[in-house]
């Protein structure tokens, strides 16, 4: 587990330093006038970063094969639109105050996490990199204690910003290379929320389907249900106007299985569900499937 640091100087993560402080400005504005720039900041970005742009474009051409040339460039657009909301999204939840947010939250199946709980089991909260992860997931901190699981930042002041942020209302964090800790936190019956949709590089990773297209996808999910038998339980979140929907869906059964793409394929399907409730406000600018079984890439140079 990581404990909160202090904040820490380096001249050469002065860019970064520079933007945390931006954010930690841009957290306290009203949520309207927010919202408002971070519509700006979404067109603004979506011409700044022009291969993100492409890698969104070869996404959404891809998962949603079915839509025509017109309805891909929209989805497009209001996936920028809704990074750019995002990114307060996130400063809030890190810095600023939730509280107009918690006047209009609906959350649904929280019982079943109790439940759970009320018989020993650790639980692995399985969700997606939406733009809506950091608020959403404090806003259900107010109802389940969560600890989380985050990819290490190179930068030390988005290092420090991050813990500084989160431990802010999350129980716990443990980086990805901590396995023990969080093994640990679920035996003991706590819950952990965890987001296994980015390909990763290393060999804990099988090829699963995700919108029909093979995806590398980290087994951590099927070896922390093996090791600990927690429960696996998909979290859905979303803005819906100027509400937040939370949703705790069905534990995924049987889980884990004998298989790791079996389990892999799994959590996909179930993260897939998401996206598709929510497809603006998913992280497209990853690129999901730049690694493929034949080595070919999907995304143009």
């Amino acid at each position: 587990m990581v404990a909160p640091t202090s904040p820490r100087f380096h001249l050469k993560d002065l860019p970064a330093q520079l933007g945390v402080a931006c954010l930690r400005g841009l957290a306290r504005l009203p949520w309207g006038l927010q919202r408002a720039v971070g519509r700006g900041l979404g067109w603004l970005l979506m011409w700044l970063l022009p291969a993100r742009r492409r890698a969104a474009r070869t996404n959404i051409e891809l998962c949603f094969p079915e839509l025509d040339e017109q309805a891909r460039a929209t989805l497009l657009r209001e996936s920028f639109r809704d990074l750019g909301i995002g990114v307060f999204e996130f400063a809030r939840a890190w810095w600023g105050n939730v509280d107009a947010m918690r006047a209009t939250v609906t959350i649904e199946g929280v019982e079943k996490l109790r439940a759970l709980q009320a018989q020993g089991r650790g639980i692995l909260l399985v969700s997606g990199h939406f733009m809506t992860l950091e608020l959403c997931g404090r806003l259900m901190c107010d109802h389940v204690p969560l600890a989380g699981m985050y990819r290490r930042y190179r930068s030390p002041a988005m290092e420090d910003a991050v813990m500084q942020g989160r431990l802010r209302y999350a129980s716990a964090m443990y980086p990805n290379d901590d396995i023990r800790g969080a093994i640990r936190h679920l035996k003991k019956g706590g819950v952990l929320w965890y987001a296994p949709d980015q390909d990763m590089r290393g060999k804990d990773t099988v090829y699963a389907p995700f919108f029909g297209i093979p995806a590398s996808t980290i087994n951590a999910t099927h070896q922390l249900a093996r090791l600990t038998g927690c429960a696996v339980v998909p979290f859905f979140h979303r803005r819906v106007g100027d509400r937040y929907v939370l949703r705790v869906g069905d534990p995924l059964d049987p889980f884990p299985s004998d298989d790791t793409v079996t389990d892999a394929t799994a959590v996909n399907a179930a993260i897939e569900a998401m996206v598709r409730e929510a497809p603006t406000q998913y992280l497209w600018i990853h690129r999901r499937f730049k690694r493929q079984p034949d080595g070919a890439s999907l995304y143009a140079r």
